[in-house]
């Protein structure tokens, strides 16, 4: 598997694969033709589909210059991934070259006939199955196996955590309508200074812990800089439990770069075995991804050995299979923020429920993902981020 860094990315919103992806492609054909050629791009599948609201021609244009000219063909199928684009590069009227590319989720990328795109494998096991194998054997952590093989990668976490704390306080004190054109108010600001519900139940903690959820999938609906945690689009979730046991439950910053460790290693096992792409496996390749990695989190900062940290991720997946990506008008506002917060609530009780299941559990980590994997290619393309089914059509 890949270093964590090529996991927690940091970015701005709305999108990572229609916006971080395509602005690091135009990036890297921009540094290879950089004076005297001009662009055109050709942009295939969701990204065609929903690329406007996402603002992929916005950060085309920003890279390879205002006269670039955007196609969006929604009729090409044949592709080797949902989110696909042709870059056609011109000198002096002629197109000298085409250049294919694949957005692929979580701000990576791939070029066709350019192997070196690819970042080397930093960790030597690729399943749940393995690293808990080796974890068992060598009797460290899971935390501990992360630093084993990424020695540096503590300071970087702390740059990404101090990101997700930023994104989480802008958010909370943001007020005003998102751009695109729905019309959404910020409602973070609101819940957490929303007088506590009534009723009998405790829920000041679903309340705080959506309210950094919102917080920050509202600054990334914003254009605003957050951390793909595994993408942007489901931003909140991680952020928003990881704040919630800092700010509420004064868990030390030591312990919060654990978790987010242990949350990378989880993100990482879903993207190498499955997809964290919305346009390639739906919703629940994002929101189930996020959902397992903040999971995954609370067990390790809670002390759960590595088969209570792998039920919690577990359970966090089995129950987002299926979720649809069907952004309203192609924009990650309706239903993308409040899937963030219900996701950051899920992924408390998943690991309230390992707690107490992990000894009897029947379904692994990795079983769950090739689950999520198989059953993200059988939803209809109208249900992967192409804004052509679900809330998306109906709700228009």
């Amino acid at each position: 598997m890949q270093s964590l860094r090529e996991l927690y990315k940091t970015g701005y919103g709305p999108s990572s694969s229609h916006t971080i992806g395509p602005q690091k492609i135009a990036e890297y054909i921009k540094s290879q033709y950089n004076i005297g050629y001009n662009f055109e791009v050709i942009l295939y599948g969701s990204l065609a589909f929903t690329g406007e609201g996402h603002g992929t021609d916005r950060v085309l244009k920003e890279v390879l210059g205002k006269n670039t000219h955007i196609i969006f063909d929604t009729d090409l199928k044949d592709l080797p991934h949902p989110n696909t684009l042709d870059i056609l590069i011109y000198e002096k009227g002629e197109n000298i070259k085409t250049i294919r590319a694949m957005s692929i989720g979580g701000g990576s990328f791939n070029i066709e006939g350019i192997a070196y795109i690819n970042p080397e494998e930093i960790y030597p096991h690729n399943t749940f199955e393995q690293i808990k194998e080796y974890v068992l054997k060598n009797e460290i952590s899971l935390s501990e196996y992360v630093y084993k093989f990424e020695p540096k990668i503590k300071e970087y976490l702390k740059c990404v955590w101090q990101v997700m704390i930023d994104s989480v306080e802008r958010g909370l004190h943001a007020e005003g309508i998102l751009p695109g054109g729905l019309k959404v108010e910020r409602k973070a600001k609101v819940i957490y200074n929303c007088d506590s519900l009534t009723g009998g139940l405790d829920l000041e903690c679903n309340k705080h812990v959506c309210s950094y959820a919102f917080a920050v999938a509202e600054e990334n609906a914003n254009n605003q800089k957050i951390v793909t945690a595994p993408t942007c689009g489901a931003a909140g979730v991680l952020p928003g439990v990881l704040y919630y046991l800092y700010k509420d439950k004064r868990v030390k910053e030591e312990k919060i770069i654990d978790g987010l460790a242990v949350a990378g290693i989880v993100g990482n096992i879903v993207k190498t075995n499955a997809s964290i792409s919305g346009a390639e496996c739906g919703c629940q390749a994002e929101i189930g991804t996020a959902c397992s990695m903040a999971a995954s989190a609370i067990a390790e900062i809670c002390g759960l050995a590595i088969k209570g940290i792998e039920c919690s991720a577990e359970i966090a997946m089995e129950h987002n299979l299926g979720l649809t990506c069907d952004p309203i008008k192609g924009l990650v506002q309706v239903p993308c923020i409040e899937r963030n917060a219900m996701a950051s609530i899920k992924a408390i009780n998943a690991y309230y429920l390992a707690k107490f299941l992990f000894e009897k559990s029947k379904v692994s980590f990795d079983s769950i993902i090739k689950t999520m994997y198989q059953t993200g290619k059988d939803l209809k393309a109208d249900y992967r981020e192409t804004s052509a089914g679900g809330l998306a059509k109906l709700c228009l």
